[in-house]
Order: C-alpha cells, then sequence, then structure tokens
C-alpha cells in the first residue's frame, strides 16, 4: 500500500495500488466503504454539504423553516393546490437535479422515521442549541478560512519581498566593498571547478586558438621581436595548453620555462615538447597554480594567454594574479602587462527583429514573455561593421602587474558619441591587448568588431527596446561588472541606461 503525505506532514489514508491480483474485490470492497463513510447530502436551499439525510432535514426545517417531512408525509397532493394543470406534469421533471441525490433514496416510511427527529416538537426542545452550535461552527469556520487567507496573503507578500531583497544582494551589490578574496576561483573545489578544466582537455578548443592567427603570432611575435626580455630568464607559463608560448618563450632565450596547466591536454603536450627536442629547457606539470609546487621559488616573467569573452569571463586573470604575487621576482613582469576594455553601439534592426520583436507574435501567439529569458542572455558573436553607429568608449584599464582581485569587479560611467542616426539595439564589447613592458618592439591586438576577427568575437548586450539616436549625440550610461557568486567564472553585467536597468550574463 502507498501512502501520501497531509499538509501537516503526517501520514494520510492508504491508498491501494491499482493491480491485476485477486485482492481486487477486497479493494473494491475497501472504496465502497470508504464512500459510505464519507456520505454527503446538498441542502435543497443553499451551499450547505451535511453528512446525512437526517441532518439535512433538520438544517432546513432549523435554517429554512421548511419541514420536508410533511411535505412527504402529510398524504396531501400538491394537485389539490391548484386548480389548473401543474407547470411540472412532464417526464422531464422526473429526472433527479443531483446524480444519486440521497434524499431520494430513502423510502417514505424511514423518511417519515427520520421525520421525528426533525419534528417541530423535538426541534423546540433540542433544535434551539443545535441551531445555535451550528451557526457559531459555521461563523467559526468562516473565521479561520478568513484568517487563513489574510495569512497566505501575508506570507506571499513577504515572500515577494525576500525575492526582491534576494535579487538585490546578488545582482545590485555595491562591489566598491567586495574583499580581494570574495568569488576568487582559488577557493573553488576541485569537484566544483572540474567542468572548466575539462572543457580543456578537448584537442577542439586548442585547435580554434592556434588557428586564431591574431592571438597566436601577437604572442609570438611579442617573444621574437623582444629577445631581450626572455635572454637567459625564468619563465612561468600559467594554463599552457598545448605548450605553444611555452615553446615559443624557449626560443626567444629563456634558460627554463614551466608550464603548468590542470587540464588532460598537458600529456599530449609532454609530447609535442619532446617532438620539437625542448625537453631541457621546457618543464611541464600537471595541477592548478594555486595547488602545484613549483621546482623553483621565484621566475622573471610571468606569461599567460588567460583572455575570455568580454576579457574577463572565466576568470583566469585570478590565478594569473595568484602566480604573481607568490612567484614574480622583484623587477618581474606579467605578459601581456596591459589591457583595456570597450563599449561601442550597435543599430542592427534585423538582428533585433529576428530575436527580440521576433516574439511579440509567434505564428498569431503573443509571447512578450520569453524576451525575459532572452534579453538577459549576453551573445557572443562577430559584428557586421557597418552596424557599429558610434565611436567605442574605454571602460575599464587593467594593469596586470598592479591590479588587485578586487579591482576585477568594477563599475564605470561610459559615454558613446553617435556617428549615425538610427535605433540603438545593442550595446557591445570588446577588449585591446598591449605588450608593452620593457619591449623595444610593442605589439597590441584587438578583439573589435573593426578588426581582423578573431575566436573572442564581441559579447553584445541585445536592449529590449531600442533606443533612436541622432549622430553626433552622447549615449550615456553606467556599467557595472561582478562575478556570479555561486560561479566566479561566469559575470553578472548591469546596463544603467536610459533611467532603465537591466542585468545580463555570461556563463
Amino acid at each position: 500500500m502507498a501512502e501520501y503525505t497531509d499538509h501537516d506532514g503526517g501520514a494520510g489514508a492508504k491508498v491501494p495500488a491499482l493491480s491485476d491480483s485477486d485482492d481486487d474485490d477486497e479493494q473494491w470492497q475497501w472504496l465502497e466503504d470508504a464512500n459510505e463513510n464519507n456520505l454527503k447530502v446538498t441542502c435543497l436551499f443553499c451551499d450547505w454539504i451535511l453528512h446525512d439525510v437526517s441532518e439535512s432535514l433538520q438544517h432546513c426545517l432549523i435554517l429554512h423553516q421548511v419541514d420536508l417531512v410533511e411535505l412527504k408525509c402529510s398524504g396531501q397532493s400538491l394537485s389539490e393546490l391548484s386548480e389548473g394543470s401543474l407547470p411540472w406534469e412532464s417526464d422531464v421533471f422526473l429526472r433527479p437535479a443531483l446524480q444519486d441525490d440521497p434524499l431520494l433514496q430513502i423510502g417514505g416510511h424511514c423518511l417519515c422515521e427520520m421525520g421525528t427527529l426533525a419534528s417541530p416538537s423535538t426541534v423546540r426542545k433540542c433544535g434551539a442549541n443545535d441551531s445555535v452550535g451550528m451557526l457559531q461552527r459555521a461563523q467559526a469556520a468562516e473565521e479561520r478560512a478568513q484568517h487563513s487567507e489574510e495569512a497566505l496573503a501575508r506570507a506571499m507578500d513577504d515572500l515577494h519581498k525576500l525575492k526582491l531583497l534576494a535579487q538585490g544582494l546578488v545582482l545590485n551589490a555595491d562591489v566598491g566593498r567586495c574583499t580581494g578574496t570574495l568569488g576568487a576561483v582559488t577557493d573553488l573545489r576541485e569537484d566544483e571547478d572540474e567542468a572548466y578544466f575539462s572543457s580543456y582537455s578537448h584537442y577542439s578548443i586548442h585547435e580554434e586558438m592556434l588557428k586564431d592567427k591574431v592571438r597566436t603570432e601577437s604572442y609570438r611575435d611579442f617573444m621574437y621581436l623582444n629577445p631581450e626580455v626572455f635572454k637567459d630568464k625564468v619563465v612561468l607559463d600559467v594554463g599552457c595548453g598545448t605548450g605553444i608560448l611555452s615553446m615559443f618563450a624557449a626560443r626567444a632565450g629563456a634558460k627554463l620555462v614551466i608550464g603548468v596547466d590542470q587540464s588532460e591536454i598537458i600529456y599530449q603536450s609532454m609530447d609535442i615538447v619532446r617532438s620539437n627536442q625542448l625537453e631541457g629547457i621546457v618543464t611541464l606539470i600537471k595541477g592548478k597554480i594555486e595547488e602545484v609546487k613549483l621546482p623553483i621559488e621565484k621566475v622573471d616573467i610571468i606569461i599567460s594567454e588567460w583572455m575570455g569573452y568580454f576579457l574577463l569571463f572565466e576568470s583566469m586573470l585570478d590565478s594569473v594574479l595568484y602566480a604573481r604575487d607568490l612567484y614574480l621576482a622583484e623587477g618581474g613582469s606579467v605578459y601581456p602587462d596591459r589591457c583595456t576594455i570597450s563599449l561601442i553601439a550597435v543599430g542592427d534592426t534585423e538582428k533585433h527583429q529576428s530575436r527580440i520583436a521576433f516574439w511579440d507574435n509567434v505564428y498569431g501567439f503573443k509571447m512578450e514573455c520569453m524576451k525575459k529569458a532572452v534579453v538577459p542572455e549576453a551573445v557572443v558573436e562577430v559584428l557586421k561593421r557597418e552596424t557599429l553607429i558610434s565611436e567605442p568608449a574605454v571602460i575599464q584599464a587593467i594593469d596586470c602587474n598592479a591590479v588587485s582581485l578586487s579591482e576585477l569587479e568594477f563599475a564605470s560611467d561610459f559615454c558613446l558619441k553617435i556617428t549615425d542616426s538610427t535605433d540603438c539595439t545593442a550595446i557591445a564589447g570588446y577588449f585591446d591587448i598591449f605588450f608593452d613592458r620593457d619591449c623595444s618592439n610593442k605589439v597590441m591586438f584587438s578583439t573589435g568588431a573593426h578588426v581582423d576577427q578573431t575566436h573572442w568575437k564581441q559579447t553584445v548586450f541585445l536592449l529590449e527596446r531600442p533606443i533612436p539616436v541622432q549622430a553626433g549625440e552622447e549615449l550615456q550610461g553606467r556599467i557595472t561588472v561582478r562575478k556570479n557568486r555561486k560561479d566566479p567564472r561566469s559575470l553578472f553585467i548591469t546596463f544603467d541606461l536610459q533611467d532603465k536597468k537591466q542585468t545580463y550574463t555570461l556563463q
């Protein structure tokens, strides 16, 4: 037998499980007994539900002053009350108003016997007290129901307030009060971060990065064109992947290169290093930089390709800063040493129509509610140059040799100077990377839509409603960037634009 749980948390009535066994008859008998015990009689004159016929008769007599027993048992024919034909002589009135009405299933003799319990004389003796009791019980039940409804309304209101409070704490917290370790990926347990490192175990993601010529050739040119920076230096490669940056550093003149990576790809990297006869210079270690022990105490240079979408997605810079603070020797440097994040306005009515306005009418049905799910998701894609409708504006500059962990969460005002008169349908973000420090040949690259494309593309924040703009005017707003506390590798990005606030997720 299966049991259900009632609202008080206790075990309720046992409900028999359906089966084809010989116990069927017992189960049907169980149901019949239950039905008899739960007999309900509806009053003929109001919505009250009574537990048996006798109670129903008494109820009608007390509350409605109608003696059903007298009408049934007096023997007086209703036809005698009228000289003409009666309006209910048709057979259609023989059909019961209630299916299986218990009042119709009681014989005349039984009904008259029941009537003695509900006769006027009996009612006069005990009916008064019963009537008062029934009314009191009804009033008490009504009061309890009203109080329950009021309590439920208060609870729903409190729940709504708590929901708004939680959203405010998560999405609208003052990032200026964040501590240096809040939301750091260094705090993640191995099981919590397993998916991130597993994604870098497959060759495809490394193939995509290696085929990104803007990315890979910029790192190569920085090292090959500035050999004085690397000559006889000890280099640490954080998140070495296939080992391409480690081998660039070795060819540029480093005396020792240590590559660290937690993903399984490092086993292929070891073969790659040996295949290129660089095992005497390049040492590879599997593990998280926060957990491994390096064979030396300090390094002269830290190189890493840590950038994610919108620069800070994946929060790998956290690990680079950890390595910097622990292993970088005085006078050493992190490369790339400088980077910026920029915003630009986008006017692409066709794309906005296909992704946002599309939900206004879907095969003749309104689905605007879907926008609440679609709009908050940032989109990573390559923008067409002709859809850019403003000059770019830098919202954050990062010095990798000086920045602290808390500064990776920030808020910044921005001003976009509009270049075309149209509708602004989105704001896009991208980043620029610089290899400057101590370099005789400086190298930089951009991930914007105005130059050769990279695998980082651009991060697009679609507006629910386009904003009409005119060439020459300025579109002003404020952006806040913070980590998702539950997943520090993902981001919450909030825009305050023309008195409207929208938070986007990048995950």
